[in-house]
């Protein structure tokens, strides 16, 4: 079963207040469960809020944090309109814009925001125009996580040894990977350009407040990828065991310290 982003959870100050902002910022309905805050993003991906210091716990780190943690959130939708409607949403609930919206050097309309918790989002229009109606409230065609690393060509390596398969390969300048239904794509740019893509210093240490969940059909498949993630140039944190909620799971981070649970449902 190949590695897919099933569930983006962010390391929050506050879940109550960061799902305030979320569900206001994406128009998204939202659960709550063992302290965690669940959101379906329209159906590209679901988003958790944790608080930081149990998140890090959880990934066996420290939950010390500062500056740009390495990663981008990226909503795509398919009007301009569509960037300036929820560029709006997010600051009137205290997102800080870091980049405005406007068109990019090769056609792009886009902008980019810090949300209160500390993650950085991107906002992109797949089209160069405003055509038709907007859509109330405006919801993403795609959920994306981009992820700084060292060398995108060696972490390719890492991920497709976990079953991924490559959609878009620049070489060491950009590549994402194909995605099914229901799931955030997950895309890897060297971390200095894509700082300087979203708007934001590129300087950062500590925890980046990030896990990425995969939800594997099996125990054996749970096994299988942590395995591999550790032959892969990859690190397992902790093995995979009975959790407290009945699950099985497992961590482990990539070559590039990026943090990855393994579950299975009990």
């Amino acid at each position: 079963m190949p590695l897919s982003v099933d569930i983006v959870t962010l390391g929050v100050p506050q879940v109550g207040a960061a799902r305030t902002f979320y569900t206001s910022a994406f128009s998204a309905t939202a659960t709550e469960n063992d302290h965690t805050a669940s959101l379906d993003l329209h159906g590209t991906g679901r988003l958790a809020l944790r608080r930081i210091d149990a998140l890090a716990a959880d990934s066996g780190t420290a939950p010390e944090t500062s500056g740009f943690r390495g990663y981008v959130l990226s909503s795509i939708v398919n009007r301009p309109a569509e960037v300036r409607t929820l560029l709006d949403a997010a600051t009137a609930k205290g997102a800080t814009v870091v980049k405005p919206p406007k068109k990019q050097l090769f056609g792009e309309f886009s902008a980019a925001y810090r949300a209160p918790d500390g993650a950085v989002w991107k906002l992109a229009a797949a089209s160069k125009k405003d055509t038709g109606p907007v859509p109330d409230p405006p919801k993403p065609t795609e959920t994306a996580i981009y992820l700084g690393v060292a060398n995108p060509t060696a972490s390719r390596a890492f991920y497709e040894a976990l079953g991924m398969s490559v959609n878009h390969d620049y070489g060491d300048k950009f590549l994402d990977f194909v995605i099914a239904d229901g799931v955030c794509r997950l895309g890897l740019l060297p971390r200095k350009a894509l700082a300087k893509d979203a708007g934001v210093d590129e300087h950062g240490d500590g925890f980046s407040a990030l896990v990425l969940t995969h939800i594997a059909a099996s125990r054996d498949d749970v096994d299988a990828l942590l395995a591999a993630a550790g032959s892969a140039g990859g690190r397992v944190t902790a093995a995979a065991a009975r959790t407290d909620r009945g699950d099985y799971a497992g961590h482990c981070t990539d070559p590039d310290g990026y943090h990855w649970m393994i579950t299975t449902p009990g």
